[in-house]
Parts: C-alpha cells; sequence; structure tokens
C-alpha cells in the first residue's frame, strides 16, 4: 500500500483534473541506455535508483531450481530480482505482487505445502502473514492474517527495527518463530500442531532468551539497537546454524549449531567469515543460500547502516560471501548489484551541457561518501547520439561545504550556453554562471545566495517560463514540503527574480519538495511534478503557457510510480518524440522512466 498525505491546499482540494486523453506512459527500464564509469568500465542494470539499506533474502520464488533474490531497500515493498540461466540477477519489479510488507519481509514455507509464504510488518509492530493461494512456480499471495496471534488470541509483537526468522528449527514438523528483541535476546514461539496446507499457523510461546542468546552493545551508556536473523547449514553437517546482524557489530556473528537438528546447541558468536570477517559501518542483513549454483551455502549480506558512520556504506553495501571450499568463505564484492550509486539522496537535472545536441545529465548528491566535508555533483556526458544515447559518469569539481547539492540547468544570461543553479541544506540557491561556452563549460559562482528563501532549508530549484514573456522563473521546493515562486522580473539576459508566493498553488506535500516542470500530458504546456519525502504527486496544467493553471492528477502520479525523495528531469532524453522521467533518489542512483506510447 502506498502511502498518502495532505499535500494540496484551497483550489486543488477542491478541482479536480479533467481526464487525461493519455498518449503514453512510462516504464522504468534499468538498462535504458548504456553507461560506463570514468574508466570506461561498463556499468550493468544503471538505472535500478542505487541501495542505502538493502534487505534482502535468497528464495527460488519461481520454481525453476536456482535462487532469486529479493531486496527491500524502502519501506512497503520488496523487489525481484530473478536468477537467469546466464547466471545473472536481472530485475523484474519494485513491488513483487505490489505487496506492503512493511517494514520487513520474510520468506517462509507456513503451511508445509512446499511452496513459499510471507511475513511481513504491520502497524505497531504486529506480524502480517501472506499464504501463497499459488504455486511453487506461480505464486499468488492473498492476506490471510493481518495480525499474527497465539494460540490464546493475543497479537504476536515483533520490534520493527528487527527482522525476525521462521523455520523448522529443530526438525519436528513444527514451525518455530524467532524473535529478536532490542535487548540482544531472542523470543522462542512454535506452531501449537503440525503445519497443515492452507492453514494460518499458530503459534505457542517457548521461552525467552531462546539458546541464551544475548548479543549486546559494549558501547558505555548506550541501548540495544536492532538486529536480523538468518539459519543455514553452513558447515554441512545436516543442521542449522545462525547469522546475526547487529545494529552495534560492524560485521555478522555467526553460531554455529554444535548439536544436531533435532536438538539444537549454538555455540559462541565469532566475527563471519572466520579469518577474514566481513566489516561494514553496522546492522547487516545475512541470507544464506546457493548464489552460484555449485551446491553449496553462500551468503549475502546487506548493510543497513548502523553505528560505525553508515555513509561510508552508502554505495558498498549489498554483500556477496561465496563459499569457495568447504566451511571456507570470502568476501567476494560488496555491490552484489552493480548499479550507478553515488550515495545517497540524488537530484537530477537535464540539459545540452556541451553543446554536441544530444542531452546530458548533472546529478547532485547529499554528501560525497569519500569525502565527509561536501556534497557532490557529477555529469554523465551522453558519448553516444541524440536518438541513440550512451553515457559516460564523470565527478565534477567538489561543491565545497555545500550539502544535500540540488542541480538545475538553465540559460540564465542569454548566451546560449547553460548556467546551472544549485541548491543546497541551507536556505539559499547558489548561481554559477557558465564562462566557458557551449562546447566548453566552466561553471563559476556567480552569485552564493542568488535567492534566499522566507523560511525553511533543502532548497531545491526548477527553472521554467510560468508567465510566457521569454525569461526563465524560478520555483524552489524546500524542506516544509510547500513551493516558493520567484518571477523574473529583469530579462532573458539579466534575470531579477522577485518573491511572488513562498506558498505557490497551495501546494504541500508534507516534506522536502522537489519541483520540476515538463509537458507530460502531451498539451504543449508545461505541467508540475513534485517529490517529496514520502511520494511524488502530479499537477496538470489545466491553463496555457502564458496563464498555468494547476490541479492534481493522482492517476497520472501513480502511473509513473516514483519512490520518496524523488528529484526529476522531465525530458525527452533520446528524441523519440516521448517525454521520459529521469528520477533521483533516496538510494543515491538514478531511475529512467522511459516514455512508451500507448498501443505501441
Amino acid at each position: 500500500m502506498r502511502r498518502s498525505f495532505p499535500w494540496v491546499a484551497g483550489v486543488l482540494l477542491a478541482t479536480a483534473a479533467p481526464p487525461l486523453r493519455a498518449q503514453q506512459t512510462w516504464v522504468k527500464q534499468p538498462s535504458a541506455f548504456p553507461v560506463t564509469d570514468s574508466l570506461g568500465v561498463v556499468i550493468p542494470q544503471p538505472f535500478l535508483g542505487g541501495f542505502n539499506a538493502p534487505r534482502p533474502q535468497l528464495v527460488d520464488i519461481d520454481g525453476d531450481g536456482d535462487q532469486d533474490l529479493f531486496v527491500q531497500e524502502l519501506a512497503g515493498a520488496v523487489a525481484l530480482f530473478e536468477r537467469t540461466p546466464g547466471g545473472g540477477l536481472v530485475w523484474r519489479t519494485d513491488r513483487f505482487q505490489d505487496l506492503d510488507v512493511g517494514e520487513w519481509y520474510r520468506f517462509a514455507d507456513a503451511d508445509g505445502d512446499g511452496d513459499w509464504d510471507l511475513f511481513g510488518e504491520a502497524p505497531f509492530s504486529h506480524i502480517r502473514y501472506f499464504r501463497n493461494d499459488g504455486t511453487a512456480r506461480a505464486p499468488r499471495f492473498v492476506l490471510a492474517a493481518d495480525t499474527l496471534k497465539d494460540v490464546t488470541g493475543a497479537p504476536i509483537f515483533a520490534d520493527r527495527q528487527n527482522i525476525l526468522q521462521v523455520l523448522d528449527v529443530d526438525c519436528d514438523g513444527r514451525l518455530d518463530l524467532l524473535i529478536g528483541l532490542v535487548a540482544g535476546t531472542v523470543n522462542h514461539y512454535e506452531t501449537a500442531e503440525p503445519v497443515r496446507p492452507g492453514a494460518v499457523p499458530r503459534f505457542a510461546f517457548g521461552e525467552e532468551r531462546w539458546q541464551g542468546i544475548e548479543i549486546v552493545a559494549l558501547l558505555p551508556g548506550s541501548m540495544h539497537g536492532a538486529n536480523t536473523m538468518a539459519f543455514g547449514d553452513l558447515d554441512r553437517d545436516g543442521d542449522p546454524d545462525l547469522l546475526w546482524g547487529d545494529y552495534f557489530e560492524p560485521g555478522v556473528l555467526q553460531l554455529e549449531n554444535r548439536g544436531s537438528c533435532r536438538e539444537t546447541v549454538l555455540g559462541e558468536p565469532v566475527p563471519f567469515p572466520p579469518g577474514a570477517p566481513l566489516r561494514t559501518s553496522g546492522y547487516n542483513a545475512p541470507t544464506i543460500g546457493d548464489v552460484d549454483g555449485d551446491g553449496d551455502a553462500d551468503v549475502v549480506v546487506g548493510t543497513l547502516g548502523g553505528a560505525y558512520n553508515a555513509n561510508r556504506t552508502s554505495i558498498e553495501n549489498l554483500h556477496l560471501i561465496e563459499q569457495t571450499a568447504p566451511q571456507a568463505f570470502t568476501v567476494r564484492t560488496s555491490r552484489l548489484l552493480p548499479t550507478l550509486d553515488l550515495g545517497i539522496e540524488s537530484a537530477v537535472t537535464a540539459g545540452d551541457v556541451d553543446g554536441d545536441g544530444d542531452i546530458d545529465l548533472v546529478v547532485g548528491t547529499r554528501i560525497d561518501p569519500t569525502d565527509v566535508t561536501t556534497g557532490r555533483l557529477y555529469l554523465l556526458e551522453n558519448t553516444g547520439r541524440a536518438r541513440a544515447p550512451a553515457f559516460r559518469l564523470q565527478r565534477l569539481p567538489a561543491v565545497q561545504g555545500l550539502f544535500h547539492v540540488a542541480p538545475v540547468l538553465g540559460d540564465l544570461d542569454g548566451d546560449g550556453d547553460l548556467d546551472l543553479l544549485l541548491g543546497s541544506w541551507r536556505d539559499v540557491v547558489q548561481y554559477w554562471r557558465n564562462d566557458g561556452g557551449a562546447a566548453a563549460t566552466r561553471w563559476v559562482v556567480a552569485d552564493t545566495a542568488l535567492v534566499r528563501i522566507t523560511r525553511g532549508s533543502n532548497t531545491t530549484p526548477a527553472l521554467a517560463d510560468l508567465d510566457g514573456d521569454g525569461d526563465l522563473d524560478l520555483v524552489i521546493g524546500e524542506s516544509a514540503g510547500t513551493l516558493n515562486y520567484y518571477r523574473n522580473d529583469g530579462t532573458r539576459t539579466a534575470p531579477r527574480f522577485t518573491l511572488v508566493s513562498d506558498e505557490w498553488e497551495g501546494v504541500d506535500v508534507g516534506r522536502r519538495s522537489a519541483p520540476a516542470f515538463g509537458d507530460l500530458d502531451g498539451d504543449g504546456d508545461l505541467d508540475l511534478l513534485v517529490g517529496s519525502e514520502e511520494d511524488a504527486v502530479v499537477l496538470r496544467n489545466t491553463g496555457t503557457r502564458q496563464d498555468p493553471r494547476f490541479v492534481a492528477d493522482r492517476a497520472l502520479a501513480a502511473s509513473l510510480g516514483l519512490s520518496p525523495y524523488t528529484a526529476a528531469a522531465i525530458v525527452d532524453v533520446d528524441g523519440d518524440g516521448l517525454v521520459d522521467v529521469v528520477a533521483g533518489t533516496f538510494g543515491g542512483g538514478v531511475v529512467m522512466l522511459k516514455g512508451r506510447r500507448l498501443g505501441g
């Protein structure tokens, strides 16, 4: 379920956009165009959107005998990457069967019918249960219990910051439910009867402090944070061992099962892999499965970011630990799903930066993972052709001291090349003039505070001619969620921005408004897309280019399917006559929503 929020006031609540005779729709295409890094290395699936806190689980969801990968990056949705015959992991969807899994999810065969069911987080730390009413090869999940209860009828609680585990840990034909607590201990439940196909499992409370586990922070005066669990036979002795991720642990802990499947006896926790343990920023979510198809157990670990500077793992956060020999594990990569990922909270603008007749992209980020004293700008230079784009990633010179960098391109001085406005974590918008010309762009600071908004921070600028007088006006999003409209009362060669309204059009998206203008409905005027901390909304222009009148179009917004913290550009990237949406994300990457003609 996608969250909604109060975002428009006044006329927008009273007025609905007239029905749209849509000519196109949009489809996410992670591999829409080729992208290489600065060394010329191809970036697979570049437009996934990036990862900051991936929660993985390996599951053969289509019953074809190999392990597919689910990843939850944001609350309420889980993405599927299918294992292909060639061994690759290919993106299929960001919202698997549109299931609302809350803050965590866990696949398990809960009713013993040989296919995967699904547990997720419900509000107020309850447990939601989705039964698979399809098959192992064609799953179909239905909500069977919105709140899982024990045999007494009482709800079972699971702290939403922890990820629990569901399995038959003691091989007795009854499902065990193991719930980690913030105190570092584990509560144990077991089904009251053997699992039955189609039945909702009913659990009876077993014990507190299961197996004597107590993994707590050693930091003076701190409270315990969050934990995750994953079970698998890591030592090939026929019983499940435990991997434990913890907010205060800079890696993963292994608790070897020294008993048997019938009688679990967990040993002391030791860093995993032994001898050369994984080291991250903390709070790691492991999953165990055969990633490479060689018949043994490998481990995938998502880093959610714990007590040890999460910024440094804003890019390297999905680790593959391969079993290279019996009980010998090696960390193979920290980017199992390589993609264009620049850190956290990216913002995109588009234009012909180098004057060669095609569309380039400029991306700003909140903070540089390699230099925590500043944000960063990147150029995705189009080295292909106007109708066949191909991008090369380049780091632009540092914008020292600016964080949450939000760029927008526009010719502000009328000299035929693209200048740059930069929003940031502060309350100002900077003006960087292009003194190099269209073919040799060189941006220099012309004004460190071209505009200072009346309140708030996190300025996100957008440029458009909103009154039809031939010059660029300025709309600025900000932390409080409203829009600031500055009319250009100067000229197209000498702008002078005058505040018209700091609550323009009554728009209020709740937090972190990020505006972008473009013709989304194909009627020749400029519509408005506004990203926010929770969702993105669309206001269609039902007026004219000279006299815009913006009204909400929730259906059009839903068709885009944008994620929280969207900061986008609306542009025809490949010159096919269809408008594309290129969006920055909370994950620090870029999403490419390609325009597709309806019926085509």
